[in-house]
């Protein structure tokens, strides 16, 4: 079967945060959705539970459960048990049950810069304190390569320190962490009895031969101090869904995260649930034609930066459909204003990820060809005319 990404889909009109936010002279190229269409499996699924047409409370789905059981195996020959999976309306909201979670007040949550900004934000307005090391970056060229900074980690540690945010693959800088990174990571975790919360809802959004390792897979005793988040979100292109989940295998840190969860955070609405237990069980020609498309996208858009722009540096992201650009050497101040006001395209500016992300941009380059192929060419043209 073949899938047309090349389609363009008007959103402009249809309640989008992504196609609503700006002037409708502007190109949006920002918040992490895709303008593609979701899998028909989905669309189907939930067409036939719209007209039942009653939306009554819901149960969690046990074949949704038992899907993602399955999933798991298949993918990474990760074992775990449907009791042990939680749903979550998001990822955000699951960074902050877990920050809620783990520790007490004043504790300390330690994250790697730059990185997406509610992990800058869920440790605080869980009055945690925040503790940041930079990612090491090497550049080739005109391309960046980002990397675990563990000197850093060991520096900012503190003897209060009672979690480690991981996010893999990561956003913004499309790195997916290789079993010898993650060893390293869960090595230092061990050392310093440190709790992981893993943001993994990147790890369908694979690019080349990139292959996704959950951290908790990696042994017995890490999975007992892991929380994976994952949803079907960013993969399908179903964010406005609300459905994500997190799967806990140790008991203990299961019941604290149901604690703090208890009459605060909402239950995963039935269609979510539906367009979910579709993804799963019936998407996956789907999302390999799909992995296909973004890669020759990604391709496309590192070739024309290099052949365009060779003052600007970039990442060519292993996963996810983030692309980051360093523009500190052809634009002064905010470059995402510059573009913004000079190129009438918007993405998203870098100090929103916290350290080392000043002076970069995030452009989401999860769109049909011509669409990418536009943006490019409005960033060039607006950077270009800055180095006459």
């Amino acid at each position: 079967m073949s899938y047309d990404f090349d389609r363009v889909i008007e959103r402009r009109g249809t309640d989008s945060a992504k196609w609503g936010h700006f002037p409708e002279d502007v190109l949006p190229m920002w918040v992490a959705d895709m303008d593609f269409a979701s899998p028909q499996p989905i669309i189907d699924a939930l067409t036939r539970r719209v007209e039942h047409g009653v939306f009554g409370y819901g149960l969690e789905p046990q074949s949704l459960k038992h899907a993602l059981v399955e999933r798991m195996m298949r993918l990474y020959r990760w074992e775990i048990r449907p009791e042990e999976i939680l749903f979550l309306p998001g990822l955000v909201s699951g960074l902050n049950v877990v920050s809620r979670a783990i520790g007490d007040r004043g504790d300390g949550v330690l994250i790697n810069t730059p990185v997406y900004g509610p992990f800058l934000t869920a440790p605080v307005n869980q009055r945690r304190t925040l503790q940041s090391a930079p990612l090491q970056v090497r550049q080739m060229g005109c391309r960046l390569h980002y990397e675990l900074n563990m000197e850093g980690l060991a520096k900012a540690i503190q003897p209060q320190t009672k979690l480690f945010l991981l996010c893999n693959p990561h956003n913004p800088v499309g790195r997916a962490y290789t079993r010898e990174e993650l060893s390293e990571i869960a090595a230092f975790c061990e050392a310093h009895d440190l709790v992981i919360c893993s943001d993994e809802i990147h790890c369908d959004l694979l690019l080349d031969d990139t292959r996704h390792i959950p951290i908790a897979s990696l042994a017995p005793e890490i999975a007992q101090r892991t929380i994976t988040l994952m949803a079907p979100s960013k993969t399908f292109n179903i964010p406005g869904l609300g459905a994500s989940f997190a799967i806990i295998q140790n008991p203990t840190l299961r019941k604290q995260v149901e604690a703090a969860m208890a009459g605060i955070t909402p239950h995963v609405n039935i269609l979510g649930m539906v367009a979910a237990e579709a993804a799963y069980t019936q998407c996956d020609p789907w999302l390999e034609a799909l992995r296909s498309y973004l890669t020759a996208n990604r391709n496309f858009a590192v070739a024309f930066l290099e052949q365009r722009l060779p003052n600007v540096r970039f990442t060519c992201p292993e996963a996810t459909y983030l692309l980051w650009v360093d523009l500190r050497e052809v634009v002064d101040g905010k470059p995402a204003d510059f573009l913004l006001r000079q190129a009438k395209l918007a993405v998203n500016d870098g100090a929103w990820f916290g350290q080392g992300g000043e002076g970069f941009v995030r452009l989401n380059f999860g769109c049909p060809r011509c669409t990418l192929e536009e943006g490019l060419r409005r960033m060039a043209t607006a950077l270009n005319g800055t180095l006459e």
